[in-house]
């Protein structure tokens, strides 16, 4: 991105297509001809990461007159959708992303996507733009917890009301994954090949999860799509990586006084990171041209990236919620959680983590925590610590596990999950209430207010922790850890903890 030399500006720009010519000087733009563009992939979740991360990677393509042909449609399943709709297809599906560096900051308008779905009861807008033949490229970004799995056995649950419904209605699905089966179906009728499934969430073998969603949800009502979809259809896993916050006045204001009026800009770290598994059935963009790594090993970098950076999420944002401490940058630089942090993952995270090309788990490890500590990049610690039933099954337990098998130490990670016990009970230790965060979150704060007097009945949730609650060593610590919390408060046990010798 070029530098932006930021003056005040005192009539920002109307960001859409007829306005690209009279942005303030600095500002990259599409040098493509966006009329020309012609869509080649549906991308459904079109939150801030995607516009920050792989449309980014598309419109770079764009900028060196390739991939011409693989624009973005946007999408959307939930009613919440619309709003984002709404403000995108006002100014010409543009998107300005700011850099912050800790150094400095700059500014870029993408235009890789050219239309936004309506969302519409039953998703015939959706349906109908994955069946056509021009697309080849499904892609989603719908969270680590939106893919209908049992979180305690990563299986598909056909048991969730809206798998039941699609799976009873078809035609008229609730579910991102409803509408694929649809367009899948119907792209068979016609004769037509299917398109590659990619999801962009950060899930372990996040593409082998979307096949089996997709095909689970195909067999309970269509055995004979479900096998073809089985058959034809590619679900490449991928590694996705770069910290994008939420946009707020803060974000809008900023753009303004780059001397832009967007209603939906971007704030981004400098830094991103694509791996991706190169298993296209349609064919695909050359994202490797502008700094995609295609590999037959995302498993190895997806481990590094989820392990040190997904449950050190974790590991830094239940504590910072605990002490009020508002950002990630913030954790990082706080004088208990930080060490408690290093310690965490030194001994009980990295020892679990392979190396790959270029990168030993302890350089990855010395890379996020300058990342984390990028006092430009305002990411809150409320937005981290969100969905923690997903997040602490998905990136934290697996750790744990691991550890357990070969007998190594966990008291650091069963201390990360009595933090975890203890925010869920709903107040911060400054007696300040924590808003739902949680899909969950009614649930866990009944389940965290019982743990209070009686620690190991938060490890009694099967559906978090399996037979978790089972191993000595951890359900032991992790006890030691929640009475703690409550006697003595989240920093003196962050520095007891800290301050011990490695344990046995």
């Amino acid at each position: 991105m070029d530098e932006l030399m930021i003056a005040s500006t005192a009539h920002p720009v109307r960001l859409s297509n007829s306005t690209l010519a009279d942005l303030p000087k600095g500002i990259a733009r599409p040098s493509y001809d966006r009329s020309a563009l012609t869509p080649g992939i549906v991308h459904i979740g079109l939150g801030n990461f995607h516009r920050a991360h792989q449309a980014w990677y598309l419109h770079r393509l764009m900028q060196q007159s390739e991939a011409l042909d693989w624009a973005i449609i946007g999408a959307g399943v939930r009613p919440y959708d619309a709003a984002m709709r709404e403000r995108l297809i006002a100014q010409d599906c543009l998107t300005t992303l700011i850099e912050l560096a800790p150094d400095h900051r700059s500014a870029e308008v993408t235009g890789a996507m050219i239309d936004y779905l309506p969302i519409e009861e039953g998703n015939g807008p959706l349906i109908a733009a994955m069946s056509n033949s021009s697309v080849r490229i499904v892609a989603l970004t719908v969270t680590e917890g939106g893919y209908y799995t049992d979180p305690a056995t990563g299986l598909f649950d056909s048991r969730h009301p809206d798998i039941r419904h699609d799976a009873i209605h078809p035609d008229r699905p609730r579910t991102a994954f409803g509408a694929m089966v649809a367009a899948l179906r119907a792209r068979r009728e016609a004769g037509i090949g299917p398109f590659t499934g990619l999801s962009c969430d950060n899930l372990r073998g996040n593409g082998g999860v979307l096949r089996q969603t997709v095909v689970g949800l195909a067999r309970l009502s269509d055995p004979a799509l479900a096998d073809w979809i089985e058959a034809e259809a590619s679900f490449p896993n991928s590694m996705v990586d770069c910290i994008v916050p939420a946009t707020g006045p803060a974000e809008l204001a900023l753009a303004r006084e780059m001397g832009i009026e967007d209603a939906a800009p971007v704030t981004h770290e400098n830094f991103r990171q694509w791996v991706i598994e190169d298993d296209f059935c349609a064919g695909r963009p050359d994202w490797d041209r502008v700094g995609a790594t295609f590999t037959d090993d995302v498993h190895s970098y997806e481990m590094m990236k989820i392990r040190i950076l997904n449950a050190g999420h974790q590991v830094l944002a239940n504590a910072g919620e605990l002490l009020s401490v508002p950002t990630i940058a913030g954790c990082a630089a706080h004088p208990a959680i930080a060490p408690f942090f290093r310690k965490v993952q030194t001994e009980e995270i990295v020892p679990y983590v392979h190396a790959v090309p270029g990168m030993t788990p302890t350089q990855y490890l010395d890379l996020i925590e300058r990342r984390f500590s990028n006092p430009a990049i305002r990411d809150t610690t409320r937005r981290v610590a969100f969905d923690g039933s997903s997040r602490h099954t998905g990136f934290v337990l697996p750790i744990l596990r691991d550890a357990l098998a070969v007998g190594g130490p966990v008291r650091g990670l069963a201390l990360v999950e009595a933090l975890w016990a203890r925010m869920c009970a709903g107040t911060r230790e400054d007696g300040s209430v924590i808003e739902p965060n949680d899909p969950a979150w009614a649930t866990l704060v009944a389940a965290a207010q019982t743990a209070k007097d009686n620690p190991r009945s938060w490890l009694h949730q099967g559906d978090l922790y399996g037979d978790l609650a089972s191993h000595t060593d951890f359900a032991d610590a992790f006890e030691q850890w929640l009475r703690m919390i409550w006697q003595d408060g989240t920093e003196v046990v962050l520095r007891e903890y800290a301050r011990a010798s490695r344990s046995p």
